[in-house]
């Protein structure tokens, strides 16, 4: 759920509900002067939903896709021992980021900058994997009268989501990822893939070959072996 905050003048509010396939749409019965700006705001929420999943894809300078995902993301936000969350809405997304030869960036951003999931990916050998993980979210306040606050985390230095080159890692199971003590982040489900996307499709799962499973520990994801 988003809320539109105007900076000047007589306030107007409506708010669209975070569900996969619902756009935010604008109030054209509403007139408004131009002189005043709209602020994208979040709106916390005070019980959890299903995160809609949404693909993203980003191309190099010569038009080849270098990084896609798919994921579905959800904020957890933690204010005063108190737990709200926001879904993140793939309809809202922009995409942008850098692809390098052996570091790479993918960045989720909604409208001004109200909210944002970045990966930072590194390949090293016949690997990729994420080696940093920074979000932020700047909502409506969660009670009357109390200022606007931005939550933000960072995860780094880390090797997470880690696949072959040409393989996808993928985990249907909810990742959580503690960002700081005020925010968490929630991927579910999650497959990426970085440097190496031939004709913009996945390849196989990394775990198909290594017998891997999804598994949470501490403030990482990791995958480890299963006997067969």
């Amino acid at each position: 759920m988003m809320r539109w905050r105007h900076t000047g003048g007589r306030s107007l509010f409506f708010l669209a509900a975070v569900i996969a396939g619902v756009h935010l749409q604008r109030n054209d019965r509403s007139v408004q002067p131009a002189s005043q700006a709209q602020i994208y705001q979040p709106v916390l929420q005070p019980s959890e939903a299903v995160p809609p999943i949404g693909t993203y894809m980003l191309k190099n300078l010569v038009g080849k896709p270098c990084i896609k995902a798919t994921v579905g993301a959800e904020f957890i936000v933690i204010e005063k021992k108190k737990t709200w969350y926001f879904n993140l809405d793939p309809s809202s997304v922009r995409t942008a980021g850098y692809c390098g030869r052996e570091a790479a960036v993918l960045s989720l951003t909604l409208p001004d900058n109200a909210a944002s999931l970045q990966f930072t990916f590194r390949k090293e050998n016949n690997l990729f994997y994420v080696t940093n993980v920074t979000v932020h979210v700047s909502p409506r306040p969660v009670c009357q009268g109390c200022a606007n606050k931005t939550y933000s985390g960072l995860l780094a230095d880390q090797q997470l989501f880690a696949a072959a080159k040409g393989q996808s890692y993928y985990c249907k199971s909810e990742n959580l990822l503690l960002t700081s003590p005020e925010l968490r982040i929630k991927l579910v489900p999650l497959q990426m893939q970085a440097f190496t996307l031939p004709r913009g499709h996945y390849g196989e799962d990394y775990s198909l070959h290594k017998g891997l499973v999804c598994y949470l520990s501490g403030d990482q994801t990791k995958k480890k072996h299963v006997d067969k």
